[in-house]
């Protein structure tokens, strides 16, 4: 413990040893103490003198240190001192006084020190296994020693960790760790995993990254937040740029919708800290890797509509059109939109639609070209605005006639209280300042991009250059600024801006040939020999005068193809034409702006070229150098084949016409048919439909037949008497055994009758002798008391059961008058004949009433029968027309295969007349290969476009 005093600075006795003694004397302790304390202590030691004495720790103490994560894995104090010890030895961050000290040795030392330990794998596979440790002093060290590893030897150790088990989902457990040092700091060690290797970064976004960075992103406030929305940022970026599988995740998973909140800045702009300058900077240019042009167009495609419907674009231009926005914001969202809107219709209209908060309300178009042509703005913003000129109108031939169509002397607002986009671009065309010239021109070739109409509108443009003078075109006021000698600037955009315009475009090759001054202007410029700095000119005069050769269609004499290339070769020479065309190409600055749309030049001077001007050129020189070496009879001969191809392109147009017309016609004719096909399925389930429901009626129809019975018979009774009709025996029978039932109970009841008359007689006999013993016992009273008390009793009795007797006799009587009424009115043998008659014909009524209802039944269901046999015979007849229908239109569709086979017969005699055309073409030297191969490039797109129409 007494060395270990002496190390950490206690008193010593003797003298003190050197760093390199002690750090020996520390690792032989570390690797021979059996007492943790000991080894803990000389650790400890260790991590005091590593950075002071790196370069001795790292070489001799390293091999121990790993040793001790190794063996001592359960005391977390050690293990955090071990991996603080080797984090300083690896590491380059040091001090500044030591950076200054030693600047040359610090980055191959980290990077050394880092070798020899990733040199055994196991290493880097026991530092993730300790990153899993919960413990704050074990975990926190070893993420900061893993971020240093990847900074030293990124792709080695980049590697190790993609193929140990889970080694990636172990570092994502970082993001989600409660302390926010540990989780920050996980976000700077996934930065440096998912540099430049696409694997490991599609295994981190699919382990939930976008969301648990976006939701950091959130918590900490956004742009307002602090570095940990930087640090997360960056990581986004990483994930994203040129991974085409991520960006494709990102946007199926609703994570864009998430970015708007991002860029809502409010209306109070001021007090713009520099962290959310820089926060709001890395939105944007990740909002930019989802539409980056270098992405394949269906990715971008998806994503700038996904930006237009969560109202991200929308935001956006808020951005874009608010005031007291910092300059490099503005420049970036800038650029931002423009990449949102390029090739996209309808990012694109909507852009157009956005006018700025002034009043007037401009349009926002308006306003970035007035900061265009503006020589008082900063570079950069201009090149921005220029940028997002060119991606509105890309693809955007809506846009482009807009634009144009406000130099148009028709459009053009006569009050002069508005600035239109086109007065801006003339402006800025002809101003002093040659920036503004070069941006104008840049910006108006843009609007003439692939759109002969609009070039042929554009000739039309008539400019008032002073007071008293007549108006010139605007093609002439561009050559007479080429003429005057102006800045190389304003040239170089003059000649771009005519060489768009006049390429493929005869009608204005002719315009800018009947001025006499221009052809003899080209080949005074281009035979001159001028310094470097003209030689772009001379080239680009070359190619303007080529392009005036070869889309020259001869209407004018004295500026034939011919006669140019003579001119071309008494004033100049041929050979120094082609190196002077040649000049263009080989230019640096050239090669630059090929690179990529947007513009990216580093000051004004460098601004020259244009990326779709580049395109141009590349597509123009080598036909160009071809034309100027044909002659007079190679041009008759190639006009000649020209004439023939252009028969032949009409024919073969023609044809395609005709193909066009059947394919649209066997089209309607299959829609036609597949409609017919519907309807007479439709048909056909109507009529089974009505087929159940006839045989529904039909049972009906028998059940009641069955019950009315199968004939309607008439019955007599009492022979001529009366008729019972409608009445079924069924029911006369039953009626018969009713009136049986009653006689008999009549015949009952009159036996009932006559046994109580005799029961009523004797009872009144019986009390005539009880009055004569009533007399005889007055009179001889003295017969005795009790012979009197039993007659008294029996006279009670008798007196009781007559009252009862009474009143059934009573009761009987009523029911004998009700049985005789019923007798009367129900026998027709002993009853009145009158009464009988009368009940009968009542009966008879009510069962004519019910067979009127039933036959009236019967009636509606057997005219609901004939009705539904009739829809049934026009459903047939229909479905039977449906059939001739079908069998026409197939003959039809026959027809129209057999005149398409005609027609393709016709196509390959004209192909074999065409194919000896070229061979003859061939054997004068006359390539034609070019326009043969495009035009049956074009052939073969439009046959592939028929047969996915037939598919479909």
């Amino acid at each position: 413990m007494s060395f270990l005093w002496g190390v950490m600075g206690g008193p010593s006795a003797g003298p003190q040893p050197s760093g390199a003694e002690t750090i020996q004397k520390l690792c032989d302790r570390v690797a021979s103490s059996t007492l943790l304390d000991d080894r803990r202590d000389a650790v400890r030691a260790l991590k005091s003198l590593s950075k002071k004495y790196r370069l001795e720790v790292g070489t001799q103490a390293m091999e121990h240190l790993i040793h001790v994560l190794q063996t001592d894995r359960s005391d977390s104090e050690i293990i955090g001192y071990a991996l603080d010890t080797l984090y300083n030895v690896i590491s380059n961050d040091l001090e500044e006084e030591e950076q200054e000290e030693n600047l040359t040795k610090v980055d191959d030392l980290g990077s050394q020190f880092t070798e020899i330990f990733i040199k055994q794998h196991e290493n880097v596979t026991l530092l993730l296994t300790l990153v899993e440790e919960f413990d704050f002093h074990v975990r926190w060290p070893g993420v900061k020693l893993l971020t240093s590893l990847l900074k030293q030897q990124g792709p080695q150790v980049q590697q190790i960790i993609l193929v140990s088990p889970m080694g990636v989902s172990r570092l994502m457990d970082l993001l989600a760790d409660s302390r926010e040092v540990i989780r920050n700091d996980g976000v700077l060690l996934l930065q440096q995993l998912t540099k430049s290797n696409a694997a490991i970064q599609k295994i981190v976004a699919f382990e939930n990254a976008f969301e648990r960075l976006l939701d950091i992103i959130t918590e900490e406030g956004n742009s307002d937040g602090g570095i940990v929305v930087e640090d997360c940022l960056l990581l986004l970026q990483n994930l994203l740029k040129n991974n085409n599988s991520n960006q494709n995740f990102f946007k199926e998973g609703s994570y864009i919708q998430r970015m708007k909140p991002w860029f809502e800045v409010g209306d109070d702009n001021c007090g713009w800290s520099a962290q959310k300058v820089t926060n709001l900077h890395l939105m944007l240019q990740l909002v930019r890797v989802l539409v980056s042009p270098t992405n394949p167009p269906g990715a971008t495609s998806s994503c700038q509509k996904a930006m237009f419907h969560c109202g991200l674009l929308q935001q956006l231009c808020t951005i874009l059109m608010a005031t007291g926005v910092p300059a490099d914001i503005l420049t970036e969202t800038i650029n931002t939109v423009s990449e949102v809107i390029r090739g996209c219709q309808m990012n694109q209209d909507y852009f157009a639609s956005v006018n700025a908060p002034s009043n007037p309300p401009r349009p926002a178009i308006v306003v970035l070209l007035m900061s265009m042509v503006n020589e008082r703005q900063p570079f950069v913003l201009r090149c921005a605005v220029l940028y997002c000129f060119q991606c509105f109108l890309y693809k955007n031939q809506k846009g482009q006639g807009e634009i144009v169509s406000t130099l148009l002397p028709s459009t053009i607002d006569a009050t002069g209280n508005s600035v239109s986009a086109g007065q801006l671009l003339c402006g800025g065309l002809f101003s002093t300042d040659s920036l503004s010239n070069w941006c104008a021109a840049v910006a108006l070739a843009h609007a003439l991009q692939e759109n002969a109409t609009l070039k042929e509108q554009l000739l039309r443009v008539q400019l008032a250059t002073s007071i008293g003078n007549p108006p010139v075109s605007l093609l002439q006021q561009c050559t007479n600024i080429l003429s005057q000698g102006s800045k190389v600037q304003t040239r170089v955009g003059l000649l771009m801006l005519l060489c768009t315009w006049l390429s493929n475009c005869s009608i204005a090759v002719t315009h800018f040939l009947h001025n006499p001054a221009n052809i003899p202007f080209l080949t005074g410029q281009i035979a001159e020999n001028l310094g470097e700095e003209e030689q772009l000119v001379q080239g680009l005069c070359a190619l303007l005068l080529g392009i005036s050769i070869y889309y020259n269609d001869n209407s004018l004499e004295n500026y034939r193809k011919e006669k140019l290339k003579q001119l071309i070769e008494k004033r100049i020479g041929r050979e120094n034409f082609i190196e002077k065309l040649g000049f263009i190409s080989k230019h640096e600055l050239y090669s630059r702006a090929a690179q990529k749309p947007q513009p990216g030049f580093s000051s004004p001077e460098h601004m020259m070229f244009d990326h779709e001007f580049t395109k141009l050129v590349k597509e123009l020189e080598g036909v160009i150098s071809k034309a100027i070496y044909k002659s007079s009879e190679e041009d008759k001969k190639e006009e000649e084949v020209k004439k023939t191809l252009e028969q032949h392109d009409n024919i073969v147009t023609q044809y395609k016409k005709v193909i066009r017309e059947q394919d649209q016609e066997l089209e309607e004719l299959k829609q036609r048919i597949t409609t017919l096909m519907s309807q007479n399925e439709q048909l056909q389930a109507t009529v089974t439909q009505q087929v159940s429901q006839i045989q529904q009626h039909k049972d009906q129809y028998n059940l009641l037949k069955v019950q009315l019975g199968k004939d309607t018979q008439h019955h007599n009774s009492h022979g001529d008497t009366f008729q019972m009709n409608g009445i079924q025996m069924e029911e006369v029978s039953k009626l018969k055994e009713e009136l049986e039932e009653w006689k008999n109970k009549h015949e009952l009841l009159q036996g009932q009758i006559t046994e109580k008359d005799f029961l009523i007689e004797k009872l009144k006999s019986s009390q005539l002798e009880v009055g004569t013993t009533e007399l005889s016992s007055q009179n001889c009273r003295s017969g005795g008391l009790e012979h009197n008390n039993e007659l008294q009793k029996e006279l009670e009795m008798l007196r009781s059961q007559l009252q009862l007797q009474s009143a059934e006799i009573s009761q009987l009587l009523i029911e004998n008058q009700k049985l005789q009424l019923m007798n009367t009115t129900a026998d027709p043998v002993l009853g009145d004949s009158g009464a009988i008659v009368a009940k009968s014909s009542e009966l008879e009524g009510q069962l004519e009433q019910q067979i009127k209802e039933l036959k009236s039944e019967v009636k509606a269901l057997s005219e609901e029968k004939e009705s539904l046999k009739q829809h049934l015979d026009s459903s047939s007849s229909t479905v039977a027309i449906l059939q001739d229908e079908k069998i026409k239109l197939q003959q039809e569709v026959a027809e129209s295969k057999k005149e398409q086979d005609d027609l393709l017969v016709l196509l390959a005699d004209q192909d074999q007349k065409l194919s000896a055309l070229k061979i003859k073409l061939k054997d004068l030297g006359v390539p034609v290969e070019d326009e043969d191969d495009i035009e049956s490039g074009d052939q073969g797109d439009e046959d592939e476009d028929v047969e996915e129409e037939e598919q479909d």
